[in-house]
């Protein structure tokens, strides 16, 4: 049986996780990749999957709000093409949207391979999003397709499209974390070490909510500035 859910799937050069999407095709409606330029074989394979394949190179923003106005389900979850979701998460997923003062819903955080401070990590992601209701972009985000367009979809900006999101959702009702976990890769947190990555998620976040816009943030960012502080190359490492 599918759910009426459609997937949405953001890439660029994930030939490596695309065959695992398979398993999702018979149990959700549909299963959309919408892809932002890659040069390896992401779409080719999705293709012969027979997903549906979007394209745009515009940012992941734009990538997940092409990938919603094309959606033809009555809930949209967008989802990292390096996580897995839980079993049985549609039904998880239907029912939390049930819950009328529910607006936007998250599975919570599992990160493997995991260590000691991944696990610490988790437990402080889960802790936000629970009693901040503020969970992030690789918690896998739902939300009914008719809030979503009430709302206005993620902002198309180069950097912190989630964050920024989920800050505007929480003026429309709640935003719940579900106990069970999704499971996304290490490797943002493997490029330049747990601590650092996390430090420069952190800063990105505090300059957002200094005043600094997500253009200018995106340019520090990818100018390798905070890279050099933390003594490695800014070409190591991407934030999702």
């Amino acid at each position: 049986m599918t759910s009426s859910i459609s997937i949405i799937i953001p890439t660029l050069n994930e030939a490596g996780n695309i065959p695992a999407l398979k398993m999702l095709i018979p149990q959700v409606a549909e299963v959309i990749v919408v892809d932002g330029g890659s040069s390896d074989t992401t779409v080719q394979i999705a293709t012969d999957l027979g997903i549906s394949v979007l394209h745009t190179d515009k940012g992941r923003g734009a990538q997940l709000n092409l990938g919603a106005g094309m959606a033809t389900s009555e809930i949209l979850l967008f989802l990292h093409a390096d996580t897995v979701l839980p079993p049985a998460f549609p039904e998880l997923v239907t029912d939390c949207l049930e819950q009328k003062e529910t607006i936007l819903g998250s599975f919570s955080l599992e990160i493997q391979p995991a260590s000691l401070l991944l696990r610490l990590i988790c437990a402080g992601a889960n802790l936000r999003s629970r009693f901040l209701q503020l969970p992030y972009g690789d918690q896998s985000l739902f939300i009914r397709k008719t809030d979503f367009e009430t709302i206005g979809g993620f902002p198309e900006t180069p950097i912190m499209e989630d964050y920024i999101f989920v800050k505007l959702v929480k003026k429309y009702g709640k935003v719940k974390t579900l106990p069970q976990t999704v499971t996304t890769s290490a490797r943002r947190w493997q490029t330049i070490g747990p601590i650092r990555t996390t430090c420069i998620n952190q800063l990105m976040i505090l300059g957002y909510k200094l005043g600094v816009t997500p253009e200018k943030l995106a340019s520090i960012y990818r100018s390798g500035s905070l890279f050099r502080k933390f003594g490695r190359n800014k070409r190591t490492h991407t934030i999702n």
